[in-house]
């Protein structure tokens, strides 16, 4: 390739980026005005189930040879930044920044939003309940650990609903303010992040002392007082708290994923393809469970997943969590509900969303 044609297709490169800037600002001045139109209506400004409408769209016409994932990138941060012009929203996640929720919120709502970490998983409930946030990110289960039982008691009582989910890969880094890691006394974590690495932690430092945190990211923040300490949690994390990656990659399984929602007011539309979750308690008696299952398997509705939940103070009684497919206003699914209410003590909707599944 020659001098001459490497700039010809720069210059091409670059009458492509000025169409773009200007098809973007386009944009944002349309989107602006929906804004408006929001703000007239009393309608929220992040609508999980149009957005999930616009990836598709954009999928759907994507010829390549840009990646499909690439391409929905780009668009988060064009949606992001779209939300921004037309009001600023604020999202509440399990923090400090740098935690795996932190990474979750990011990944789902963008950059473009006000970040508001919170200590605990209750305290994000409660910031969406009283109004400080617009909309919370939580853990609900991961693939290695299970369920997170605070989130799930949470959903039990919370007049909120879910809105979105996010699955997020866990990829776990050993970061500490101490490079030599023969010095290391003590490890801080998350327990499932303890408990996802224990094998790693068993061979490689089975000297030290393991110390439960709220998150991973407080851990880092933990560290950062303790020469002798280290910490497991991301690699962002150490890039945000100044500290020395020792080991990346230590989880005992590479298939490490969490399951986090997004939890808020309202309720979304249906989108092409959707998954319902619900909250129920059967009567104590023999075949209960069978029964409420049988009424989702009689009208051919997949069922995604199933949790059994202890009730509090009855011992050896339990709620279940569910998810299945399809949009909790269709007809066939409305009859299952109906009919699971009249089978069961207790039927609670969650909520309706896309399934990113």
């Amino acid at each position: 390739m020659t001098a001459l044609s490497l700039k010809k297709l720069r210059d091409r490169l670059k009458d492509k980026d000025q169409a773009i800037v200007a098809l973007l600002n386009e944009r944002a001045s349309l989107s602006m005005e929906i804004g408006v139109l929001k703000r007239n209506y009393g309608l929220d400004i992040y609508d999980p189930a149009q957005e999930q409408t616009v990836y598709n769209q954009v999928i759907g016409t994507n010829r390549g040879p840009l990646p499909e994932e690439s391409l929905k990138r780009i668009y988060r941060e064009i949606l992001s930044a779209s939300r921004a012009l037309q009001a600023p929203i604020t999202v509440a996640y399990l923090g400090p920044d740098a935690s795996f929720s932190h990474g979750a919120a990011r990944a789902h709502f963008g950059l473009s939003v006000c970040s508001s970490p919170q200590p605990s998983i209750p305290d994000v409930f409660d910031q969406v309940e009283k109004g400080q946030a617009q909309w919370g990110v939580v853990p609900a289960a991961n693939s290695l650990e299970g369920p997170v039982k605070l989130t799930l008691d949470r959903l039990l009582s919370t007049p909120l609903r879910i809105m979105a989910e996010v699955f997020l890969p866990i990829r776990h880094s050993l970061i500490s303010k101490q490079i030599d890691r023969k010095r290391l006394k003590k490890i801080y974590s998350h327990p499932q992040a303890l408990a996802q690495c224990q094998a790693w932690i068993r061979k490689n430092l089975p000297g030290c002392s393991l110390h439960e945190t709220d998150s991973t990211a407080r851990a880092a923040v933990k560290v950062l007082e303790d020469e002798e300490a280290a910490a497991i949690g991301s690699g962002d994390a150490a890039s945000v708290y100044g500290l020395t990656v020792i080991a990346e990659g230590i989880e005992d399984h590479s298939n490490n994923m969490t399951r986090f929602l997004i939890i808020g007011k309202g309720k979304n539309k249906s989108t092409e393809r959707d998954k319902t979750s619900i909250l129920y308690g059967t009567r104590h008696e023999p075949g209960a469970l069978y029964h409420s299952l049988r009424s989702f398997a009689e009208r051919e509705i997949n069922l995604l997943n199933i949790i059994s939940h202890p009730i509090k103070d009855r011992m050896w009684e339990y709620l279940f969590f569910v998810d299945f497919s399809g949009y909790e206003e269709e007809a066939n699914i409305q009859k299952c509900l109906e009919e699971l209410r009249d089978r069961c003590t207790f039927v609670k909707i969650l909520g309706s969303y896309p399934d990113n599944s």
